[in-house]
């Protein structure tokens, strides 16, 4: 029987490319869907978890993306302030994004005033049109605008290709956009929002609440599901870096356990990403071939992640390409 992930697929001169093959070749599909949605689907809260006080978060499922998830993999949540809501990640469909929704009318009747855009990718930023009519400030990344009018249209079709019209979503533009550092008040409650230079991707936008002293690095931080590079491995590894010097407690990784204790977390993702730094730098000066090398460098890494097979060449192609001329 045909993998699923075979089926979802962009057409290159009038055939569809295999997943695999996609990845490998550049392409960063990492949020796209890969069945037909079924139908039946209900629109309902979900449960969340409160990670600390005033802080909840719906774990996304350790999966690919497939008709039944309706794109819901990335932790998504809310934090309560005294007067207002902000929404830490909105979803990757519209679907998922009127689900969450749903679930913070069921805990507080505070305004939605913020909803975080952490970067690009669909599974964090299609759930967004659920919360247009709160008219809420959308936040992100000085560099989010530009990438948006790149993929968003793209991601967009690809998503209601598959989960049929108008279940992506609109693609929303943010409202507040964050170059360096920034905060936002919900009320007694003060949030810091930093801008990070190229790593996951090009525009990853962080966030941290003081009160609870906790993280939430997005997709700068994976735990157990293998990371997607779409940006810059030697400026993720520094990024990382950079957090680790600030912060030691609590995190929300994008994908993972709904919380971690961020120093140890991110030990394995440094980990990885060290050793694929190694590895392909260690292929290029050989003489190795990019796709030789996406079939042999970081192959001891296998067993540590979810996805691997799925995601790993393309990281390895993305990695030679940064490291090639360096």
């Amino acid at each position: 029987m045909a993998n699923p992930a075979e089926r979802l697929l962009p057409v290159s001169h009038g055939q569809p490319l295999s997943r695999r093959n996609a990845l490998i070749g550049g392409l960063c599909l990492c949020c796209l869907p890969v069945l037909v949605r079924a139908a039946g689907a209900v629109d309902s809260p979900f449960m969340t978890t409160e990670v600390a006080p005033g802080v909840h978060t719906r774990r996304g499922v350790d999966k690919d993306v497939a008709s039944d998830n309706d794109d819901a993999i990335a932790n998504i949540g809310f934090i309560v302030g005294r007067d207002a809501v902000a929404v830490t990640e909105s979803g990757g469909s519209l679907r998922d994004g009127e689900r969450l929704r749903a679930s913070i009318r069921r805990v507080t009747a505070l305004p939605i005033r913020y909803v975080l855009m952490s970067h690009v990718h669909p599974d964090h930023i299609f759930g967004a049109g659920a919360f247009r009519q709160d008219n809420p400030t959308f936040v992100g990344h000085s560099l989010l605008p530009r990438a948006l009018a790149q993929r968003g249209e793209y991601y967009r079709k690809r998503l209601e290709a598959v989960l049929g019209p108008g279940s992506a979503g609109p693609v929303v533009e943010p409202t507040m956009l964050v170059r360096d550092q920034a905060q936002i008040d919900l009320g007694g409650r003060v949030l810091e929002l930093t801008a990070h230079a190229r790593a996951h991707t090009d525009c990853d936008l962080s966030m941290f609440d003081r009160q609870t002293q906790t993280l939430f690095p997005a997709d700068l931080l994976f735990v157990r599901r293998i990371p997607s590079l779409d940006g810059s491995l030697k400026g993720w590894l520094q990024e990382l870096t950079r957090l680790k010097a600030r912060f030691s407690q609590r995190a929300v990784p994008g994908h993972g356990p709904a919380s971690v204790d961020f120093s140890s977390a991110v030990a394995a993702l440094e980990h990885y990403l060290d050793t694929l730094l190694k590895g392909t730098r260690q292929a290029i000066a050989s003489g190795t071939e990019i796709e030789a090398a996406v079939a042999t460098v970081a192959q001891s890494e296998r067993s540590k992640w979810t996805l691997f097979d799925d995601y790993h060449g393309h990281n390895v192609t993305q990695a030679f390409k940064e490291l090639e001329w360096e």
